[in-house]
Formats: structure tokens, sequence, C-alpha cells
């Protein structure tokens, strides 16, 4: 969503589409129809309430890409994962390891935030925390 109104966005609008419609030319122009939504929305947002649109932008977004990797045949899915994996690396800024930029951001209660790749974190709440 950090791409969205840059011009970084062409290019990951149009990979991200491939991504989606997996060759399938109706599931690729859905996906851009989609992104042009995100993109709008973004756009539209005043300086007040950007940072909510991209928070939802990217809740949805981050959902849609759940929904494919757990909808896609399991024969399929290190196929789509390495897909995943390839655009991620095409358009992560060089010298962003693993897209880990966190921005942006308001917390208004307890929260936690991990960042990077291949790590472990492990959480406990509560008195016998």
């Amino acid at each position: 969503m950090q791409a969205a109104g840059t011009d970084a966005w062409t290019g990951l609008r149009a990979a991200t589409a491939r991504f989606f419609g997996r060759g399938d030319d109706r599931r690729t122009s859905a996906a851009l129809e989609r992104l042009d939504d995100t993109a709008a929305a973004v756009g539209a947002a005043d300086d007040v309430d950007a940072g909510q649109v991209r928070l939802r932008q990217e809740a949805l977004w981050q959902g849609r890409f759940e929904s494919l990797l757990e909808d896609v045949d399991v024969r399929e899915r290190d196929a789509v994962i390495a897909a995943l994996r390839a655009l991620v690396a095409q358009h992560t800024p060089s010298g962003q390891a693993g897209g880990g930029e966190v921005s942006g951001n308001t917390f208004t209660g307890p929260t936690i935030m991990q960042v990077g790749n291949g790590n472990r974190q492990d959480n406990r709440f509560g008195n016998g925390a």
C-alpha cells in the first residue's frame, strides 16, 4: 500500500494483477480493478485520513493474499508461494531486506509488532506471563 500513488505503483500493480490472475485474463482483470480501487481510495484520502485508509487497504490485501494461498491446490501451493516471494523481492526497494519497513502507524493500546524474515516471537499475556 505504500507504493499506491507513487511511481513504483505501475509496475507493482501489473505484477500483482498477474500474480492473482495466474494466467486467467478474467482474474487478472478483476485484480487490476481492485488495485485501481485501492489507488483511488488512497489518492482520495486527505492528510488526516490517509493513514487509516492505507491501514484498511493493507488489511484488505492481506486478506486477499491469505485467501489465495488457502484456496490453491496443495500441488500448486509451492509454485504460488515462490511466485509471491519473487513478486516481493522484485518490488522491494534495494537496501530494504525483506521489505520490513514500518511507518505511519498509530497505536492506541497494547501493541505487538514483528518485522523481519525468518524470526520467531513468543507472546504471553496475563498474570502468568
